[in-house]
C-alpha cells in the first residue's frame, strides 16, 4: 500500500516543510496541531483558547478523513507551561470518551508561532 498524503482545510495550512498527515496501511500519522484558527491563519489569544482550537483543528483533520475521534489511539501533548496541565485534563475529558487514548505530555520551552499547546494525534481506520 502506498502512503497517503493528507492535505485539508478543514484544519490550518502547514506552518512548515511538513504535511497535515500520513496515512499508511489504515494507520494515520497527524501533525501537531497549535491554535491557529483554519479560517483566518491567526493563532488565537490565551492558553485555554489555543486549547479549545487545537481541539477543532484535530476534529476537522479527523472529518477529512471520514473518521472521529473514537478512532485515536494516541496523542502527544506538548505545552509551553506543564503547570497547565489540568486544563488539558479537562479538555480531554470534554473532547474524548472512555476507554481514552494513550497519551504522553511533556513540557518543553517554545512552540511554533509562540503556541502555548501542541497536539499530535495517531489513528486507525480499522478500530
Amino acid at each position: 500500500m502506498e502512503k497517503k498524503i493528507i492535505s485539508t482545510d478543514k484544519a490550518p495550512a502547514a506552518v512548515g516543510t511538513y504535511s497535515q498527515g500520513v496515512e499508511w496501511n489504515g494507520m494515520i500519522l497527524f501533525s501537531g496541531q497549535i491554535g491557529i484558527d483554519p479560517a483566518t491563519s491567526v493563532l488565537v489569544d490565551g492558553f485555554e483558547a489555543q486549547l479549545d482550537q487545537v481541539m477543532k483543528n484535530i476534529d476537522g483533520l479527523l472529518e477529512s478523513q471520514g473518521i472521529t475521534r473514537e478512532h485515536i489511539l494516541k496523542t502527544s501533548i506538548f505545552l509551553t507551561n506543564l503547570g497547565e496541565f489540568s486544563k488539558v485534563n479537562i479538555a480531554y475529558e470534554n473532547f474524548f470518551e472512555a476507554p481514552y487514548p494513550a497519551r504522553s505530555c511533556v513540557e518543553v520551552p517554545n512552540l511554533p508561532k509562540g503556541a502555548l499547546v501542541e497536539i499530535e494525534v495517531i489513528a486507525a481506520r480499522n478500530v
